[in-house]
């Protein structure tokens, strides 16, 4: 008989596997795209914002650190930035606005249409990520997103989307995790000293 820690851990890999299957099958040609759309913003002058709530956040600060700092080859740092990472700020318009306007004010203020907004939300339907990209739009910005569920308004109103095609979340978020680590990789080949 299986003990709880067996059944969990098979059941755990097993949703693992299922959501890197269909990763597999049809995961390269999105991340081209979404590495072409962030080499060509640097190459332009342009910025790279990323947003995203809970582990999205830790998400958008992971890749921003990879992408400032380094990820596996020496090159000039890149700008990113996690719109996540300044608590005086995301309360202040917290507090003086709506929590919804957390990421669209910043966005507001930041980006142009040299720049590319990533926004993550597992569900697709986060209220403060779908009013960055709105505001994104409105300013030119072009818009990368990261979702789990298929046809959700994120994915709808994104330039490019990867979705894991999952609803539990925290799948959807080692999917992503793998996606851009790979992104981060392909950046790098173009930007590392003697690529």
């Amino acid at each position: 008989m299986e003990s709880k820690v067996e059944n969990t851990f098979k059941r755990a890999l097993a949703a693992h596997k299922e959501a890197l299957d269909i990763f597999a099958r049809n995961g390269s040609e999105v991340l081209a795209q979404i590495s072409d759309l962030i080499v060509d913003c640097f190459r332009n002058g342009g910025c790279l914002y990323l947003c995203g709530n809970g582990g999205s956040a830790a998400d958008s600060q992971h890749i921003a650190g990879e992408l400032v700092g380094r990820f596996r080859r020496t090159r000039q740092p890149l700008p990113a930035v996690a719109l996540t990472t300044d608590p005086s700020v995301l309360t202040c318009i917290g507090n003086d606005y709506r929590y919804d306007d957390i990421f669209a004010r910043q966005v507001e203020a930041l980006a142009t249409a040299k720049d590319v907004l990533w926004a993550f939300s597992t569900s697709g339907t986060s209220a403060n990520i779908l009013a960055a990209v709105d505001v994104a739009r409105e300013n030119g910005a072009q818009v990368i997103a990261f979702t789990g569920t298929p046809a959700s308004p994120l994915e709808a109103r994104a330039d490019v989307c990867l979705c894991a095609r999952t609803a539990a979340t925290n799948v959807a978020q080692e999917i992503h995790q793998l996606a851009y680590h790979i992104i981060c990789e392909l950046i790098d080949q173009h930007f590392s000293q003697g690529a």
